[in-house]
């Protein structure tokens, strides 16, 4: 049971909304833009409406998958543990799809449904690090890395378990590593802000 919730997980994650809604409006979203299937390319090319449904579908790739779980897994006591590995391989679905050869997304927004289903209120303060992160420097990308990074720690100042700490680390560190060519724009002053500046 607890292996088929993780490729079911897996399978859930893989499917690649951004694509699929880019596709109905007659554009690729992997041949313009930044060429990532995620909510911000499809904000940019597509528009408010097709951004925010991206955003929400992949939010719901994680939490569903994980609602799943805890309804099938009930009160076994190790329910806790292959909920939280279920969300985390609809998050590996998501960055490296089955149906897309392994390239997807970056995992911000599959991220954050994972996390409002185990730890709500450190995942209201990573966004709210997001937000002001944003706000600030105009950079999505930066505010998703900040929010990555501060949400083990938030977890670790507020008492969260070995376990979902283990698992906020290893997501963090993989949108870090998702976003590593936005770090070299970011670096080289090239990244594009949602304020108007860079390429």
């Amino acid at each position: 049971m607890q292996y088929i919730l993780l490729i079911f997980g897996y399978l859930v994650g893989s499917i690649p909304f951004g694509l699929l809604y880019g596709r109905l409006a007659g554009i690729d979203v992997r041949r313009q833009g930044s060429g990532n299937i995620g909510a911000t390319n499809v904000n940019r090319l597509l528009g408010k409406k097709l951004g925010a449904m991206t955003l929400v579908s992949d939010l719901l790739k994680g939490l569903l998958p994980m609602l799943v779980a805890a309804r099938l897994l009930g009160a076994r006591p190790d329910a806790s543990l292959w909920i939280m590995l279920t969300g985390l391989a609809a998050f590996v679905g998501h960055c490296w799809p089955l149906y897309l050869k392994f390239r997807g997304g970056k995992g911000v927004a599959t991220a954050l449904g994972i996390f409002f289903y185990l730890a709500p209120l450190p995942t209201l303060a990573a966004v709210a690090v997001f937000a002001a992160t944003v706000r600030i420097s105009g950079y999505v990308s930066l505010g998703s890395i900040s929010a990555a990074l501060a949400m083990p720690m938030i977890i670790g100042l507020t008492g969260g378990s070995d376990g979902l700490l283990l698992i906020s680390l290893t997501i963090a560190v993989l949108i870090v590593l998702k976003h590593r060519d936005n770090i070299g724009r970011l670096l080289e002053g090239e990244e594009k802000s949602w304020k108007g500046k860079g390429s």
